[in-house]
């Protein structure tokens, strides 16, 4: 255990957000020099944000599967990213949401690369936080490509075969400025900002319970005006919408479709920006290699049982594409959160799942599974 814990902790020290691109190279070139050496590796930069795709020289082709990580981090404050252990749990930015899932997905690639018959790929991203577009989108749009796709977000050892889509958008009120002694002079653009919100929170009302439907989250309401005895002349509601493969008014829509849509929500007094479009993603359940996963989740001891996210994940990016990838990561809590932490027992079977679903006779074209003679980093 201790192998992987050391680089982990090293890892999670590595302050790998958005805003530090040296960092992000950082955390990339770690996890890339634990690979060793054999394999190549193409490098793809997109808006200052570093990715990797890695393979195996003597297996070329379309990978058979890829193990999707990122190793970038939502901001936290300088503790976080001083890991600690208590008990089973270890503590940090980054110990759930996925550098413990990132390093595991990099020592089962350098472990079987060279001993399965078939290609498989290891993709590093640095860039999911923050939309995914510069990473996973980017390498897609420069024809990467693979038959099945783990991502190794946290999942608590199930298989999620269903993920929520995202819209970002703003809605931004006019008015006019006016004394506030004399309202009736102006038009109070806050208001009218406040009258649309509450009309799309109709539409898409705050579910009391976990509920797969569409939601919407008002982050921030501005304005420029400073002076409290003043008519606010503008406001700008930001909004995060999540919403799942069901709800026809979004899937599938463009930027232009979607904004038609909450305008008439909202009335055409706001204005509607779409900023962000994010698919939501599914993986047929009944598919060979779903199936072949929850198996190999199964001979560990878990149940192998399915899972929808409300997150969205970068498995978005090839739903579109017609390639199935399915969420699949350890045990933890608190993602984003200030007392994010992993469960370190979980890493163990989270390993020899994912060793199991790759040695499985269902994915291999030809020949039977070969025993993988790799050192292995989580055995004394």
């Amino acid at each position: 255990m201790e192998e992987l814990l050391a680089p982990l902790e090293a890892l999670i020290g590595i302050h790998s957000t958005a805003d530090r691109p040296g960092e992000l190279h950082r955390a990339l070139g770690l996890v890339l020099d634990l690979l060793g050496p054999g394999f190549e590796i193409s490098r793809f930069e997109s808006g200052g944000k570093p990715s990797a795709l890695v393979t195996f020289a003597d297996r070329p082709g379309r990978p058979r599967v890829i193990l999707n990580a990122h190793l970038d981090v939502v901001p936290g404050t300088p503790d976080q990213f001083r890991p600690h252990r208590d008990g089973d749990r270890l503590y940090g930015r980054g110990t759930h949401d996925m550098k413990a899932a990132a390093l595991v997905l990099a020592t089962v690639f350098r472990e079987l690369a060279g001993e399965l018959p078939f290609p498989i790929a290891l993709q590093l991203v640095t860039d999911e936080e923050v939309g995914g577009f510069d990473g996973t989108g980017h390498q897609l749009e420069a024809g990467v490509r693979g038959d099945f796709v783990i991502i190794g977000e946290q999942s608590g050892l199930r298989v999620v075969t269903e993920s929520k889509g995202l819209v970002r958008a703003r809605l931004i009120a006019p008015g006019q400025a006016a004394h506030a002694a004399y309202p009736w002079l102006g038009s109070n653009a806050l208001l009218t900002l406040i009258a649309a919100v509450e009309k799309l929170l109709a539409r898409y009302p705050l579910p009391a319970a976990e509920a797969w439907a569409t939601t919407v989250n008002l982050a921030r309401i501005e304005t420029t005006n400073e002076a409290v005895n003043q008519v606010p002349a503008d406001a700008t509601a930001w909004l995060d919408i999540r919403y799942p493969p069901e709800d026809p008014d979004l899937t599938g829509r463009s930027p232009e479709q979607i904004e038609a849509h909450l305008r008439r929500i909202t009335d055409s007094a706001v204005e509607v920006l779409v900023e962000a479009v994010g698919t939501p993603h599914r993986a047929d359940p009944e598919s060979v290699e779903v199936r072949a996963l929850r198996e190999a989740v199964r001979t560990v001891g878990q149940p192998g049982s399915l899972l929808r996210k409300h997150g969205a994940a970068d498995s978005r990016f090839y739903f579109p594409l017609g390639v199935d990838a399915v969420i699949f990561g350890p045990t933890g809590d608190g993602q984003h959160g200030p007392s994010e932490y992993l469960e370190i027992s979980s890493l163990r079977p989270y390993h020899d799942a994912l060793h199991a679903f790759l040695r499985s006779d269902s994915l291999f074209r030809t020949g039977d599974a070969p025993t993988p003679t790799a050192p292995d980093p989580f055995r004394p």
